[in-house]
């Protein structure tokens, strides 16, 4: 594993023991897109006293021209040299915090949000927040002109090996770039879909895991390339097969250990555990706006495809939002199956936690376990088991979101203003488009 707590000195010493000549500065905007402000080696003493300014007003997000200045507070633990493009010395990166010029941490800065949440979680009597991420992505061909093509790079399925599963050495290759960026891979295997893959890396703590789930897509996106490949982390890019997801499995800890083991509690789970699961099942509709925050996310969301569409939980099969995976102790966790990757990771974690702390507060009990198969009852049946659907469309998760108090206050004000206004843009400038789908159906016909 990569050593974490870094000095200046020892950075100062790396930079000029591994010939590192550039330094990229890191941050995530609102939509969940990686930026980043590169620096040559010269301007390292700026960069370690906090010196470095960017233009915030443009940045999706961030804040109008008028107050545009900020600052970029560099988190020394997330120093990482990448294994890549060193033929003019190599390119090392931190992630930043983004600041006022007034010293105040922006609090339209995703990871400064789920910094501020956290810290209302310790309040709140519990130490950390673990997050599990299971990311999935397809691979294309890219053309001769090194663009995506929509041709797949093989015709695998779950768990199948070379020949047929022609990714087989662009994911080991991922793999080990992970290893050498200090990753702990757990799993890694063709998914469902042809063209589909995912790899499984270790638990971390809420920030730690954001911050690796993004750089694990910068990884998989740049090794793809040397494949003449192009990575996705697009929901649904084509119909007729499942989409990708990202489940997030999650523990809550407190002084004594993991808060959702009870060894003498039902299922071995604690009263905090059945607490925060009813947080999550009761926020989920709204919850739905963050955790698939594109109008391609709902086209994953529909039956048939194993992606969750009905509000439940169950600690024995994989239909329902909600599932308890078997293992106990240190591990006990809930797996939130929604999820999918374009998801900020920031702004998803925050908003799972702030909804389990919701329910912990409230004292709340979720409804019944459902452990039959939800697609193949009917509607009475789902009714009759308390069963809600989740949001169709970006539209309808929008309009409960803006109905959810708990969730608009894990965004912060700037945050869920800016995200609301940005994906209504989104929702309206889809609805002007005419689809192939819509001219096949109705060109003639009407």
């Amino acid at each position: 594993m990569a050593k974490v707590n870094y000095t200046k000195d020892e950075i100062r010493q790396i930079v000029k023991d591994e010939n590192v000549q550039f330094l990229r500065l890191m941050f995530t905007d609102i939509g969940g897109i990686i930026k980043n402000v590169e620096v040559p080696v010269n301007q390292l003493e700026k960069v370690l006293n906090n010196k470095i300014m960017f233009d915030g007003s443009s940045i999706d997000g961030f804040v109008r021209i008028e107050e545009s200045d900020m600052y970029l507070y560099p988190e020394l633990d997330t120093w990482m040299i990448f294994p890549w493009g060193s033929e003019h010395g190599k390119v090392a990166r931190l992630i930043c915090r983004i600041y006022n010029t007034d010293g105040t941490p922006f609090m339209g800065d995703p990871r400064n949000n789920l910094i501020r949440v956290l810290d209302e979680m310790r309040e709140a009597g519990f130490t950390d927040f673990n997050i599990g991420p299971e990311p999935e992505f397809f691979l294309f061909k890219l053309d001769d002109k090194g663009q995506p093509t929509l041709n797949l790079n093989d015709k695998g399925s779950y768990f199948d090996l070379a020949p047929v599963d022609l990714g087989e050495n662009c994911r080991r290759d991922i793999v080990l770039e992970m290893e050498n960026m200090g990753f702990e891979v757990e799993a890694s295997h063709h998914e469902v879909a042809p063209g589909q893959h995912e790899i499984d890396f270790k638990y971390s703590n809420a920030l730690a895991a954001a911050d690796k789930i993004q750089t694990f897509k910068l990884i998989v996106k740049t090794v793809a390339r040397k494949h003449g490949l192009h990575a996705t982390f697009m929901p649904k890019p084509l119909d007729g097969i499942n989409g990708s997801g990202m489940h997030m499995n999650m523990s809550l800890f407190h002084d004594k250990g993991n808060a959702f083991f009870d060894e003498k509690g039902e299922m071995q789970l604690s009263e905090d555990a059945y607490h925060f699961l009813a947080g999550l099942l009761s926020h989920a509709r709204g919850l739905t706006a963050i955790a698939n925050p594109t109008v391609n996310s709902y086209k994953r969301l529909v039956p048939g495809f194993e992606a969750p569409v009905y509000v439940a939980w169950s600690g024995k099969n994989r239909s329902p939002l909600v599932r308890i995976p078997a293992s106990r102790g240190l591990s006990t966790r809930l797996e939130l199956r929604s999820v999918d990757p374009t998801a900020n990771p920031y702004l998803v974690i925050a908003a799972m936690l702030e909804a389990g702390l919701d329910g912990v507060r409230q004292k709340a009990e979720p409804q019944p376990a459902v452990d039959r198969n939800i697609y193949r009852m009917n509607d009475d049946e789902r009714e009759a088991n308390h069963i809600i659907d989740l949001p169709s469309t970006l539209h309808t998760a929008l309009k409960v979101l803006q109905g959810d108090e708990v969730l608009k206050s894990s965004l912060g004000p700037h945050l869920y203003q800016s995200f609301l206004e940005s994906k209504r843009l989104e929702w309206a400038s889809y609805r002007q488009v005419v689809s192939q789908w819509e001219r096949d159906q109705y060109l003639e016909l009407y």
